[in-house]
């Protein structure tokens, strides 16, 4: 079992569009990955799950990944909660 600390840099926190790549990433890990707040815990299990925690900027989550290959995977986690994501903006 790993568990490292992210802190939120994304202007927006994580939303629909960051938590699609996060969840791409986690999706099929043979494992179990789990979130921690300070007010909340859940499992890595759904785009919903994960934009409930409300997650703003400033904020931290602790990640924990058990399972194979565990730490490059944390890693892997750890850096997108972490990115600033410029995604463009949307025109009509």
């Amino acid at each position: 079992m790993v568990t490292k600390r992210a802190v939120i840099q994304n202007d927006a926190g994580i939303h629909v569009r960051p938590s699609g790549v996060i969840m791409q990433e986690a999706s099929g890990y043979a494992g179990t990955i789990v979130l921690r707040t300070k007010s909340a815990e859940a499992p890595l299990e759904s785009v919903i799950g994960l934009i409930a925690l409300g997650l703003a900027p400033g904020d931290w989550v602790d990640v924990t990944v058990s399972g194979p290959d565990e730490e490059r995977t944390c890693d892997a986690l750890v850096e997108l909660f972490e990115r600033r994501y410029d995604f463009p903006p949307k025109t009509s």
